[in-house]
């Protein structure tokens, strides 16, 4: 059993799996940084110093100066800032698998066109197979050519 298991983790698209995980969990973490740190403070001072990361709903009818406070009383609340922070964290991750994989897929090779497998019926102009001596839409006899 731990030869099978030998076997399997050196196959190459586990390792190559595992490497992708490790990566794209460090590179999830700089996405983190660049958004919360780099692009929306100046995001906030435009719209009038707002911190997206403590806006919240609170679902009392008490108020609450800050998100900290109301999480001090144990107060249930739905923060859409941090939701924001985060859905821009997947639209760039998002962007940049897009880019590299259009990147990648520049060098990879093109695979070979496939030889069609269907023609058209010279009578009722219908898709039929290749081999089709006659034609199972209007029964017309096809030549062999």
């Amino acid at each position: 059993m731990f030869k099978e298991f030998k076997a399997f983790v050196m196959r190459g698209n586990v390792l190559d799996m595992a490497v992708g995980i490790i990566i794209g969990a460090a590179f999830g973490k700089i996405v983190t940084s660049l958004v919360n740190d780099m692009i929306m403070p100046p995001i906030g001072m435009i719209l009038g110093r707002v911190d997206f990361s403590t806006l919240f709903l609170p679902l009392s009818r008490q108020h609450f100066d800050t998100l900290a406070d109301a999480k001090a009383a144990h107060v249930v609340t739905i923060n859409y800032g941090t939701f924001l922070n985060t859905i821009i964290e997947f639209l760039i991750v998002a962007f940049a698998v897009f880019v590299l994989i259009k990147w990648v897929n520049r060098f990879l090779p093109k695979p070979p066109a496939l030889p069609p497998s269907t023609k058209d019926c010279t009578f009722c102009k219908m898709s039929i197979p290749i081999a089709a001596t006659r034609c199972p839409n209007c029964t017309s006899q096809l030549s062999a050519a």
